[in-house]
């Protein structure tokens, strides 16, 4: 069982101490997303306008920023196996007890990593450079104003939430 992992884009140099901050699953948020799609589908009404319901493949994710002043270095991305990895950010501090989430809340550009089927599993992962660049540009400067971040992952292609591990590296000030 092995991984490949995802080290290559650096965007600022070593200065202060690193921070890696791994993405885990906030299974109460997914729970409670998933448990609006069914309450809609049982009730047979439709969407708000705007509204971003969870698909089945996704799930609600979060980083917590102990520190704030954070300056991006780079992703960790493993992949076992064959699949797609789509993360995408949330704006807002998002707080699903009292909103739901609306489109216009999901950031882009968003870091999509995938391993095409048929690819030996040593292959390195394949990204848009430039566009997790940018989102983990992004991911450090609204770590300056809030405490957690939420994104939601989209699992496709045959990747699978148990299969995959992504973290985002800091410098701190």
């Amino acid at each position: 069982m092995s991984s490949q992992m995802y080290t290559e884009l650096s965007a600022a140099p070593s200065s202060g101490s690193a921070l890696e901050l791994r993405f885990t699953e906030d299974t109460s948020l997914t729970e409670v997303m998933r448990l609006r799609v069914q309450s809609l589908q049982r009730s047979g009404q439709k969407r708000q306008e705007g509204e971003r319901l969870l698909l089945p493949h996704e799930a609600v994710y979060r980083l917590d920023f102990a520190n704030q002043e954070l300056t991006f270095v780079h992703w960790s991305v493993s992949l076992i196996g064959n699949g797609r990895v789509t993360v995408t950010g949330i704006s807002q501090l998002w707080t699903p007890d009292l909103t739901h989430l609306m489109t216009r809340q999901l950031l882009e550009p968003v870091g999509t990593f995938w391993r095409n089927a048929g690819d030996p599993e040593d292959t390195p992962l394949k990204c848009l450079e430039a566009d997790i660049q940018e989102f983990g540009e992004r991911i450090a400067e609204l770590a300056k104003v809030r405490k957690v971040m939420y994104f939601l992952f989209a699992f496709k292609e045959g990747a699978e939430a148990d299969k995959v591990s992504i973290s985002v590296e800091f410098n701190q000030a």
